[in-house]
């Protein structure tokens, strides 16, 4: 008998739910078109069932969100056999610990653990973007490594061939990272160095060349690399702006230099005409036979006379007027190239010790505490101020306080971590900026920089002076903003101060 087509199926499927008065359900046209059929249908995918379970499925571990990942998409695809294995994989989570008896005669497990997979996968992940994008097949082990992985218990012995492989190319991609750094870098320096001997005669660039020597100096990092970007953006903004201002400077220099030129050929051209007219008068003098004749003739040479005397004095007057402003302007010059030199040197820095200035503390905060608060990381404010700093000046003299201002920074650079920041407040006071730093830990940060101080004495005429300071710590809190930080640590020093000084106190 051949077989029926499925438009013919489907019309004796309903005359019989008709004939039979069934209701049109789903399933009594299922179970109805497979009796006319004469075969079974495949069971349909219950798409809609799986994702309510999907959405009570326990996703606390990273594996169970690995896993529930897995099952979305299997559901999506209608694929039993990933689903399968999707559910032995969330039984094997809950396994309870095999015992002691159980264990030595049991076999050896021959999958890797679930957290112990994932974790390997997230470090190839992050191992990747610093490879550089040159070497394909790297990447291809990596992918198909981290896809190995992040399959339902992958067996050991093969996640042990593709890691031995991937480790093996790895080793090679990093030295050639390795090399094109430094490749990079010995370049950078050799451009610096020839700006600066390019630009010999202009003084100004030299502290953005040294300061481009300075960032590309290892060991590198995106706090010393940032700082420097902000302090070249400061600088060239200056520049540009003193720059302008000398240029301008140098072009009235230059008008006036005309200006000059033209009132000497002017100062010229009437001497020529004042002697033309007495050699003129001259003669007619020798042909006069008349006195009467005279007196006309010497009016005309005494006016000449005045109106030459007039003109040499006005002449006198603008020269000197234009010399004054020539002095003005040359001193203006002057002013603004040192300006320029100034403004490279120092830009966000303290042009006595070093350390950040205002500007820089306030940048500096401004980015500390933004990524404290955005990866929600523990972050300190230290406000120190040195003790008996006036009685210090005073018994020694301002460079000698000057010199110990220096001390302090030096010392502090060495015992404190890099990414610590040190900025010059004012007078004898300074700023330590203490990312990823508790409230305890700041403290204990200020109290080994005071017993470092007490080892390195400060000397002077052969003479060891004893630097001590005073110290308020305050730890960033919730929205609270830099400046209100700051208020607290100084509120706290306060306190360190009337306690005797050579305290630290916590805000």
């Amino acid at each position: 008998m051949a077989s029926k087509s499925a438009p013919e199926i489907a019309r004796e499927t309903l005359k019989r739910l008709a004939g039979q008065k069934l209701q049109p359900t789903p399933e009594n046209y299922q179970a109805i078109y497979d009796e006319v059929s004469g075969r079974a249908s495949e069971p349909a995918f219950p798409t809609l069932r799986l994702r309510q379970i999907a959405r009570v499925m326990p996703a606390q571990t990273s594996a169970q969100k690995r896993l529930l990942v897995q099952l979305e998409a299997a559901v999506n695809a209608r694929d039993w056999t990933a689903l399968q294995n999707i559910l032995v994989g969330y039984a094997g989570l809950g396994l309870a610990p095999v015992s002691t008896t159980m264990a030595t005669t049991a076999p050896a497990a021959t999958g890797v653990p679930t957290m112990l997979a994932e974790h390997l996968a997230r470090l190839i992940d992050n191992i990747l973007p610093a490879l550089g994008e040159d070497d394909s097949r790297v990447r291809q082990l990596a992918t198909e490594l981290t896809q190995w992985l992040r399959q339902p218990t992958p067996e050991v012995v093969q996640t042990e061939k593709l890691l031995s492989n991937f480790a093996y190319r790895m080793s090679f991609a990093v030295e050639d990272q390795a090399a094109i750094r430094l490749s990079l870098l010995s370049l950078l320096h050799m451009v610096f160095d020839n700006i600066a001997v390019l630009s010999e005669d202009d003084h100004w660039l030299h502290g953005q060349a040294q300061a481009l020597r300075d960032a590309a100096t290892p060991p590198l990092t995106l706090r010393r690399l940032d700082d420097v970007q902000q302090r070249l953006k400061d600088v060239i903004f200056k520049q540009t702006e003193a720059r302008e201002r000398s240029i301008e400077a140098q072009k009235q220099m230059r008008e006036l230099l005309v200006t000059f030129i033209d009132r000497l050929a002017q100062m010229d051209e009437t001497s020529s005409a004042y002697h033309d007219k007495l050699s003129g008068c001259a003669e007619r003098i020798g042909q006069i036979k008349d006195l009467q004749e005279l007196s006309p003739l010497l009016e005309e040479v005494m006016g000449a006379t005045r109106a030459m005397a007039q003109s040499s004095r006005a002449m006198r007057s603008e020269l000197q007027g234009l010399r004054q402003r020539a002095e003005a302007s040359n001193a203006e010059i002057e002013h603004l190239r040192r300006e320029l030199e100034r403004t490279s040197a120092q830009a966000r820095h303290d042009p006595l010790t070093g350390s950040l200035n205002r500007k820089g503390l306030d940048e500096t905060l401004e980015r500390e505490v933004a990524r404290a608060t955005r990866n929600e990381l523990p972050m300190c404010v230290a406000l120190l101020d040195l003790d008996n700093f006036k009685a210090l000046n005073d018994r020694y003299g301002h460079d000698v306080g000057d010199a110990a201002l220096v001390h302090l920074v030096e010392t502090t650079r060495q015992c404190m971590r890099p990414q610590d920041q040190l900025a010059r407040y004012g007078g004898e006071e300074f700023v330590l900026v203490l990312p990823d730093t508790t409230l305890e830990q700041g403290v204990e940060a200020m109290k080994r920089l005071q017993r470092e101080l007490t080892k390195h004495y400060f000397l002077q005429n052969e003479e060891h002076v004893l630097i001590t300071f005073s110290a308020g710590v305050a730890q960033l809190e919730g929205n609270e903003t830099s400046i209100e930080t700051l208020r607290r640590a100084d509120q706290a020093m306060y306190l360190a101060k009337r306690s005797g000084r050579n305290r630290v106190v916590a805000a």
